[in-house]
């Protein structure tokens, strides 16, 4: 049987569960939203990588990310930092839109899938 493995557990929600050799992250934001998108962009995939690898996976193990922006005109501006950061050999399946998140500092935010295992399949 396998069991549910809970990583940073709070009153209303995990950062990230892990059942069997699936992991999934819940939406990640910025700690210092001061930033813009870029920055806040850095920091949420600088989250994403820890929590992946406390659940023993990585960003070469990535199933799927939505991104949602505040103002979908930075969309842009989130691809340079994403492009600079994501497994190009590995890349997920990606969805990307406009919503308003909530607080109205956060620019970006992330949830991600991913896989435990090896990064070597395609």
């Amino acid at each position: 049987m396998n069991e549910v493995k809970r990583f940073a557990p709070g009153p209303r929600m995990s950062q990230a569960v892990l059942h069997g050799d699936l992991v999934i992250l819940a939406g990640q934001v910025a700690d210092d939203p001061q930033g813009d998108v870029g920055a806040q962009t850095a920091q949420v995939l600088a989250k994403i990588d820890r929590l992946l690898a406390e659940a023993g996976s990585s960003k070469a193990l990535l199933l799927s990310v939505t991104v949602w922006l505040a103002d979908i005109s930075t969309f842009d501006q989130m691809n340079v930092v994403w492009d600079e950061w994501v497994d190009r050999q590995h890349a997920p399946a990606r969805a990307t839109v406009e919503a308003r998140l909530a607080l109205p500092q956060f620019l970006v935010e992330m949830q991600a899938i991913a896989a435990r295992g090896s990064a070597g399949a395609s």
